[in-house]
C-alpha cells in the first residue's frame, strides 16, 4: 500500500533498494522510504521536519521524519499524499552532506 501511493504521488522519482528498503530518490536526495521493523512499517521522510502537515515524528540527527503503523488500516492516505506532495518541494540536501561536513542545506521549490 505505501509502494503504491508513494510511486503514484512521486512518478519521476527514482526507486531503489537502498539500505535494505525501499526508497525514493529526487536528482540523486533521498525523499521517501519505508522499512519494516520489529514491532510495525516505518515511514520515513528525509525533509519530513521542515513539512507544514502534521502527524511526523522526529527521528535521528537531521531533518528526518516518521511515522510508524502497525495495521494498514492505520495509514491516512489524505495525509499521506499530503506529506508526499511536499516532499517533493521541501527538500535538504542530503545527497552532498559528506561533501558538505555534515551541513545541510536547503534544496526544491520551497
Amino acid at each position: 500500500m505505501l509502494e503504491k501511493n508513494i510511486s503514484g504521488e512521486l512518478k519521476k522519482a527514482e526507486s531503489k533498494v537502498w539500505h535494505r528498503a525501499p526508497v525514493w530518490f529526487i536528482d540523486g536526495n533521498p525523499v521517501a522510504g519505508y522499512a519494516v521493523r520489529k514491532d510495525s512499517v516505518q515511514l520515513l521522510f528525509w525533509s519530513g521536519q521542515s513539512f507544514k502537515t502534521p502527524g511526523l515524528e522526529v527521528e535521528g540527527t537531521f531533518k528526518a521524519a516518521q511515522a510508524r503503523y502497525k495495521d494498514v488500516t492505520d495509514i491516512k492516505v489524505t495525509v499521506l499524499k499530503k506529506w508526499l506532495a511536499e516532499s517533493k518541494k521541501i527538500q535538504w540536501d542530503y545527497k552532498n552532506i559528506v561533501k558538505n561536513r555534515g551541513k545541510l542545506g536547503k534544496i526544491g521549490t520551497w
